[in-house]
């Protein structure tokens, strides 16, 4: 079955696959480094982070751009009120960023760009805009004429045909009914940071930052634009008209948006306190991979809606899957292979890679694959799942993981390595052995208090990490 993604554009589910048959030139729009990320941008991060793994899974290369938004109004402000340069103030989130996506086992992206890098592309890109009469000049600013674009409006399919000619906004982001000719290029005012360019010292506008990376690095038509469902009008709408206004092309060939995420069936706000960081939730004890869990376990364009609940619900079913891969790993089968085990297998993977290729269906996939945890973990208490079979459920667990990528527990700093947990573990059957059962308690609580837990089974002592 071949992939299928749903376009904003066409609002279809359309066959995917990459212009050239081989690999996938892909942006997304990256954060504003003006704050820490929340729970909300994650969700966005850790689907472009499933959309890249599941590209990668069914054979395709990968040309990914991802940029770093280190000018714009907020970050102006802010800089300014605290008497920081704003490269300085900047490069403290970025790097925060870049520590969550690490945290979250966000792939990174082939490319990672920043706005204030690449000034002159977009200078250019509006001296060309300009030349095809796209722009005008009103008190020293660069405006796009969008009366000049007549399927303006066709991403976010509103109709904007009645427009009110020469109404202009100055700031980056407005009202998602309200279609003015939004500002390129934004004059200097007061002792605001600036560059020159041909139309007066300044600072670009949001939207053609994207514009002009996008296609420096993956050129005139990308195959496919992700984003949060929130910058479908203006942002994404706004960076069609200009790149379609300068080249003559299409710009993306698919727009893949991803919706909202809610908490306790509210939108986030500083008012109701609900706004969560992943550093915050990693301080009241939750593993970065649980949220990741939770962000994924929901098809990308559903509303999610997050809990703290639905995070512990989220450790729970992680720790089913390890425990399962340690028992496969461990357990002491008969030799054989059960065919029907097998066939559960490959049933199991068909469904899992289907419900993949159906538009990132990750709650099937799940689905999929813990219907076969429950079946194949009765078989193995029956005695029925054999020896042969441990590769195969092995090898399941491994093409699962190549996308969700939450079996392997996340390293504290200082942990005890696997050697000298080993090391402990031998020295605690030792102890036992010889009833110094004192040292054998002492040295289980002391693998408890660095996380490591023990089961002592017919077959031997099992250990895992918290």
């Amino acid at each position: 079955m071949a992939l299928r993604l749903y376009n904003t554009l066409s609002l279809q589910v359309e066959p995917f696959a990459p212009a050239d048959g081989k690999t996938v030139r892909m942006y997304s729009c990256g954060p504003t480094v003006y704050n820490y990320a929340h729970i909300g941008n994650l969700r966005t991060f850790t689907f472009n982070d499933t959309l890249r793994r599941w590209l990668r899974y069914r054979g395709f290369a990968l040309q990914h751009v991802m940029n770093i938004t280190d000018v714009e109004d907020k970050i102006i402000r802010k800089s300014m009120e605290l008497g920081v340069p704003m490269e300085e103030y900047t490069r403290k989130y970025e790097q925060y960023f870049l520590e969550d996506m690490s945290s979250m086992r966000l792939e990174k992206p082939e490319q990672i760009v920043r706005a204030t890098e690449h000034i002159r592309e977009m200078v250019d890109l509006i001296s060309a805009l300009s030349e095809k009469g796209f722009t005008y000049e009103s008190d020293g600013s660069v405006y796009y004429r969008i009366s000049k674009f007549p399927s303006y409006g066709k991403l976010s399919h509103n109709d904007f045909s009645g427009i009110q000619a020469g109404a202009r906004v100055d700031n980056d982001e407005y009202d998602k009914d309200d279609a003015r000719d939004f500002v390129l290029w934004k004059q200097r005012k007061g002792a605001e940071p600036c560059c020159e360019a041909p139309f007066g010292a300044g600072l670009p506008g949001w939207h053609i930052e994207c514009s002009a990376m996008a296609m420096k690095y993956l050129g005139d038509t990308l195959d496919i634009h992700t984003g949060g469902v929130d910058l479908a009008f203006p942002h994404h709408e706004n960076e069609i008209a200009q790149s379609e206004a300068a080249t003559g092309k299409p710009f993306s060939r698919f727009w893949l948006h991803c919706e909202h995420l809610h908490v306790d069936m509210q939108k986030m706000s500083k008012s109701l306190g609900n706004i969560f960081t992943l550093r915050e939730l990693v301080e009241m004890g939750h593993a970065p991979e649980a949220l990741r869990f939770v962000l994924m376990s929901v098809p990308y364009r559903k509303k999610l809606n997050f809990t703290l609940d639905s995070l512990k619900a989220a450790q729970s079913s992680i720790e089913r899957l390890r425990n399962y891969k340690l028992r496969l790993e461990t357990d002491r089968l008969s030799a054989g292979t059960n065919a029907a085990v097998s066939a559960l297998g490959k049933t199991a993977l068909q469904k899992f890679e289907e419900a993949m290729d159906d538009d990132l269906n990750t709650a099937e996939a799940l689905a999929a694959i813990f219907e076969y945890l429950r079946e194949t973990n009765t078989l193995l208490d029956q005695g029925a799942f054999l020896d042969g079979n441990r590769p195969e459920a092995l090898h399941l667990l491994s093409q699962f993981d190549k996308v969700f990528d939450v079996l392997t527990p996340t390293t504290v700093e200082g942990a005890l390595d696997d050697s000298l947990v080993e090391a402990l573990i031998a020295e605690r059957t030792a102890a036992k052995k010889s009833k110094q059962f004192a040292r054998a308690d002492e040295i289980r609580n002391q693998l408890l208090d660095a996380g490591i837990v023990l089961e002592d089974t017919k077959d031997g002592v099992r250990w895992k990490r918290k």
